[in-house]
Formats: structure tokens, C-alpha cells, sequence
């Protein structure tokens, strides 16, 4: 009696888990670009990725590579974009598995994340600035010497996340099953979780965090195919095998380093000794975790431009 109540109980556990992941993917829109410009989409690989266009074609081109977490998207550089656009003919696609983009159910890797950087700048580009935002600051890192850079400015780059433990194929494998998987990156991907993480490590002051931005956030969490390239992020496939000093010590091009003072997920002693080692330049914004360009974002077009110096550290 108590194994058929148990039975009973785990198949009405996911009988309710199939029924919930119903009714939230029915609330998911489809999802359109957040950034203003032109939406093109370029075919690499056998993905149809996303891009948004702007800016004058004869100014310098600029590239601009979004964090990876589990709902990333290129809407993470929507402060910034109209303005960078001012001077640059700005780029920024939305990488293969996030927003936009196709979500197929591969298993996703550092190396091709690396390899779409090196192939998305040596086609749509002529030797760009490209700017990298956590993680996808060591995929541009590692990419450069692959392609004509001009410079390089990486946000919070890490070449390590979630502890830096090595591959957990069962965290990966849980996260792609069909319906207990779905049913655990919904939870990830709920408005309260991601609240709590923006609260927790990147956000200084939540009220830079916009309900605008948050629901797109959870719609691009919400699309389908949407949890088969963070359960690789989670599982810790997604970091590369070589270190992001090495990478940068390769480079002979300027590289800047954009910090936030109070980052704990990338604590700014990181920053410094990265910059130490690869003779980089360090720009520190003050009242900033993960994302100053975010939370400052005309103090961080300034340092695109040359005219911010006040943060440098």
C-alpha cells in the first residue's frame, strides 16, 4: 500500500509538473528584439541568428556580445545602445540558443560560442571593437587572435561559473528531460527567482531593474528550446578550457576592463589581478555589481569614447 501511495504520488507530481509547464509556455509571446534598429538574422551553421543593426555603416563597427545566464539576451545592452550607436555602427546578436535566436536541442559548448565570435566579426565586421559581458568576455578573449580587433573591452569577464567545479553531466542531463527538466528551469526562470539573483549579485540599486526589463526576461525564458544552452551554462560546459589571462596575454591589441566595485560574483581583486597580468586597463564604476554598463550607462559610453578616467583603478 505505501509503494502504490508513493507511486501515486510521484506520477501526480508529474502529472502537475507537465500541466504547469503547459500553462506558462501558453503565456509566453512570441519574441520580438528588444533593441531598436534593424533586426537581421545571419545564418551560421545551421542556426538563424539574431541580430540588431544600427548607426552609420561608415563609422567604426562595434560588436556587442551579451552575458550568458539563463535568460540572456542582447536586451542586456539596451541602455546603451541608442547611444553607442551615436558613433558606432553597432552590432549586437543575440548568441545561438538565447532570445532570438534558434534554440535547437544541441549540447552546447564554450567552443561554440568561440567559434560564432571569430565566424559573426570576420563576416559582419571590419575590424571591430567588441565588447564581452561576463562569460561571453572570454569567448571574445579567446576569439581574437582569430580575426582583425581593434580593441577590446570586456564587462565582469570570468572564464569560470557556477564554482568552477568542472562538467556536471547529471545537471545538464536533469535540465534537458522533458518535463521534470522543463518544470526545474521554470523555476530558474520565474519572476522571483530571477528577482533574487538580480538582487543577489547584479543589480546595486533594484530599481535600475525595470518591470519592462524583467518580463522580457522571463519571455525569453519562456520560448522554446529555451533551457537546452543554460543547462549547459549550469552544468558548467560552457566555460572554456583555456583561462581568460592566457587568452588576453596573446593579444596586441588595447584591452579595458569595466568593474563593478561591489561585484561578489567577480570580485574586483580579480579584476585587478587580470589587469596586472595582461597590461589591460582597468576602469572601476563605484555603486556597481555584474553590470555597470547597466546601471551607469552614460558613464560607460564614456569610456567607449575616451572621455571617462574618473573610475580608473
Amino acid at each position: 500500500m505505501k509503494l502504490r501511495n508513493a507511486l501515486g504520488a510521484v506520477v501526480g507530481g508529474v502529472g502537475l509538473a507537465a500541466v504547469t509547464n503547459r500553462v506558462l509556455a501558453s503565456k509566453a509571446e512570441t519574441l520580438a528584439p528588444r533593441l531598436p534598429g534593424d533586426h537581421r538574422t545571419y545564418r551560421w551553421r545551421g542556426f538563424d541568428v539574431g541580430y540588431t543593426e544600427a548607426g552609420d555603416p561608415e563609422d567604426p563597427d562595434l560588436v556587442l556580445f551579451h552575458g550568458v545566464n539563463a535568460a540572456a539576451s542582447s536586451h542586456e545592452f539596451e541602455p546603451v545602445f541608442e547611444s553607442l550607436a551615436e558613433e558606432y555602427h553597432v552590432l549586437a546578436p543575440d548568441l545561438p540558443g538565447f532570445g532570438t535566436s534558434d534554440r535547437p536541442p544541441l549540447l552546447y559548448s564554450a567552443s561554440l560560442y568561440q567559434t560564432f565570435v571569430t565566424d559573426f566579426c570576420t563576416d559582419l565586421t571590419d575590424e571591430p571593437t567588441a565588447i564581452g559581458s561576463g562569460l561571453s568576455g572570454a569567448y571574445v578573449a579567446l576569439a581574437a587572435d582569430q580575426f582583425e580587433l581593434d580593441r577590446l573591452v570586456l564587462i565582469s569577464p570570468t572564464d569560470s561559473t557556477m564554482g568552477g567545479d568542472g562538467h556536471r553531466a547529471w545537471v545538464r542531463s536533469l535540465l534537458r528531460s522533458p518535463v521534470v527538466g522543463q518544470a526545474l528551469y521554470n523555476a530558474i526562470v520565474s519572476e522571483r527567482s530571477m528577482r533574487h539573483f538580480h538582487a543577489d549579485h547584479g543589480y546595486y540599486d533594484m530599481d535600475n531593474l525595470t518591470d519592462e526589463r524583467l518580463d522580457y526576461e522571463w519571455q525569453t525564458g519562456h520560448q522554446p528550446g529555451a533551457r537546452f544552452a543554460p543547462a549547459s551554462f549550469l552544468a558548467g560546459y560552457l566555460d572554456p578550457e583555456e583561462s581568460l589571462e592566457e587568452a588576453l596575454g596573446r593579444l596586441d591589441v588595447p584591452v579595458t576592463l569595466v568593474w563593478g566595485r561591489d561585484a561578489s560574483v567577480t570580485p574586483l581583486w580579480e579584476g585587478r589581478s587580470l589587469a596586472e597580468s595582461a597590461d589591460a586597463t582597468l576602469i572601476v564604476f563605484d555603486e556597481s555589481l555584474l553590470l555597470p554598463h547597466v546601471e551607469h550607462p552614460e558613464q560607460f559610453v564614456d569610456v567607449l569614447s575616451g572621455e571617462y578616467d574618473a573610475g580608473a583603478d
